[in-house]
């Protein structure tokens, strides 16, 4: 062979690594004629929803114990219950759910190949593969910096019980505010100690000068950064929203209502945070790694996610506000049909169940289905990117989206995450 013909072969690989890395960049940076001829292109529905509440399962619950009850020997001592849906049957221990499952769209089919908790935890919040070379935003980091709530003086994502997964490269501005003890007012709204209004300001413009010379001597990209973070905290110190994370001026029956937990807690504070304009919130019921005493635990798990849940929908629902609100239910993956020696069931990836409801969700719907043990999906099978994907669907955010990071790499919403249309109303 000769020079011409390799070079001719080395152009070649060249011009089709361009081409490869500019479609996968995405139709932020193209130019405004291929913006055109890209949008020609069939394209994700995006829906109107303006807020997402993720109530995060921690620790994996089991599908079978849940929401995909079973028969025979793998539904142990599990019984299932009619819903308000004809022919589709839930949790004995999730009766008040039942009566609302017309308004839920119930995924059966849910597959992963993670079954190690953090893995499984990163991938159930990004809708990436856990890789160590790059920091994925979750979908709450992506809304915060692509639907950004102008006026709001709270944080826009909030993790009630969390901590959750934040920014990834997008930075710490786009991590969620996080609050252990839901109910009541963070920590730390107030000085440390009584300031005169002429000292505080002074000592806040002096702080100024101080970021402002440390940044044009280094070249640090972060101070002005960590100078907005600063700037917010001192908002919400000041701001009447921060009422909405503490419950005192409920009635006793809307607190009984949500449940005496802190999940019930949290989803009542996830209903105020809503009410004064905050887009994204997680919730999370923590200790559904059910090794051992599985029905005991899972039992009472149940007796903490039905009242919370089922009065959130309840009361999204009669203030109007529900189809504009995502509701999502899930954790990081399924547990085995096998019941251990322990009277426990262990990971299972390989098939389990997410619910979700409002923000344009049609809800009285099953979609996917397992096996008569529970132990794998035979019909309609979606991925979790998929589930992520779907979300960030409705509350309009493009899962076509590409960003890319700071060291040159385009990354997606998803990682290969399609929007499951069955369930879209």
């Amino acid at each position: 062979m000769n020079q011409s013909h390799r070079l001719s072969r080395r152009m070649f690989s060249s011009f089709a690594v361009t081409a490869l890395a500019s479609a996968f960049v995405g139709r932020e940076l193209l130019s405004p004629e291929e913006a055109s001829a890209d949008e020609a292109k069939p394209a994700a529905r995006l829906g109107h929803a303006k807020r997402c509440v993720v109530l995060w399962m921690n620790g994996g619950p089991s599908h079978i114990d849940t929401f995909d009850p079973k028969t025979g020997a793998v539904a142990g001592p599990g019984k299932s219950i009619a819903t308000n849906v004809s022919g589709v049957r839930i949790s004995e221990h999730l009766p008040l759910l039942a009566a609302k499952m017309d308004k839920v769209a119930l995924l059966r089919g849910v597959v992963s190949k993670e079954g190690n908790h953090q893995r499984a935890q990163e991938l159930g919040h990004t809708g990436h593969t856990p890789n160590p070379t790059v920091a994925t935003p979750s979908l709450g980091a992506w809304m915060t910096k692509k639907l950004p709530a102008a006026g709001l003086e709270i944080p826009q994502f909030v993790s009630l019980g969390g901590p959750s997964y934040g920014g990834g490269f997008f930075g710490h501005g786009c991590d969620p505010f996080v609050v252990q003890n839901p109910g009541v007012l963070p920590e730390n709204l107030t000085s440390a100690r009584a300031l005169s209004t002429n000292r505080d300001e002074k000592r806040r413009a002096f702080l100024g000068d101080l970021d402002t010379s440390f940044g044009t001597r280094t070249g640090d990209g972060g101070v002005s950064a960590r100078s907005a973070l600063y700037s917010r905290a001192r908002t919400m110190m000041g701001s009447k929203a921060v009422r909405a994370f503490e419950i005192d001026e409920e009635s006793d029956a809307v607190k009984s209502a949500y449940g005496d937990s802190d999940f019930g807690r949290g989803c009542l504070v996830a209903r105020r945070l809503i009410e004064v304009g905050v887009p994204f919130i997680e919730v999370v019921l923590d200790k559904w790694d059910t090794h051992d005493d599985n029905f005991g635990r899972t039992k009472k798990l149940m007796g903490a996610l039905d009242p919370a849940m089922s009065t959130l929908l309840g009361e999204l629902e009669q203030r109007g506000i529900l189809d504009s609100t995502l509701v999502v239910c899930m954790g990081e993956f399924g547990r085995t049909p096998r019941i251990n020696s322990k009277e426990g069931r262990d990971h299972h990836p390989g098939a389990f169940s997410v619910a979700m409801a409002g923000g344009g969700i049609r809800g009285g719907v099953v979609h996917g289905e397992t096996d008569a043990d529970g132990d794998s999906v035979v019909r309609d099978a979606v991925s979790v990117p998929d589930i992520l994907a779907t979300a960030a669907s409705r509350i309009g955010v493009d899962p076509a989206l590409v960003e890319v990071t700071p060291a040159g790499r385009p990354i997606g919403v998803t990682q290969d995450g399609k929007v499951i249309d069955a369930i879209i109303a």
